[in-house]
């Protein structure tokens, strides 16, 4: 996520961040007072500190998308050659179907 460099004034807990991603879903660009209704969906959040969260976001998948971030190179414990685990495995066999 974003680095505390760049965080709002108060943190963000699991269950926030997932009900910010779930309200985001719900409450589109379109939707009238959005960043009030997804304040209210993650709640002891304000308006602005969502907002904020949100251009947060926009900005590091920007950077990711366009190489400025590399992407981590993580290990796996039980790895076959080609690198994929069993649970990269089940996640592309959840697409196929």
């Amino acid at each position: 996520m974003a680095s505390n460099s760049r965080s709002s004034s108060s943190s963000w807990t699991l269950k926030q961040n997932k009900m910010f991603e779930r309200a985001l879903a719900v409450y589109d660009k379109d939707t009238p007072d959005r960043w009030h209704n997804v304040a209210n969906a993650v709640g002891g959040k304000s308006a602005d500190e969502v907002k904020r969260h949100y251009d947060i976001l926009v900005e590091d998948l920007f950077n990711i998308e366009t190489g400025r971030v590399p992407l981590p190179n993580y290990k796996t414990l039980d790895s076959n050659s080609r690198g994929i685990n069993d649970f990269d495995t089940r996640y592309i066999a959840s697409q196929t179907l």
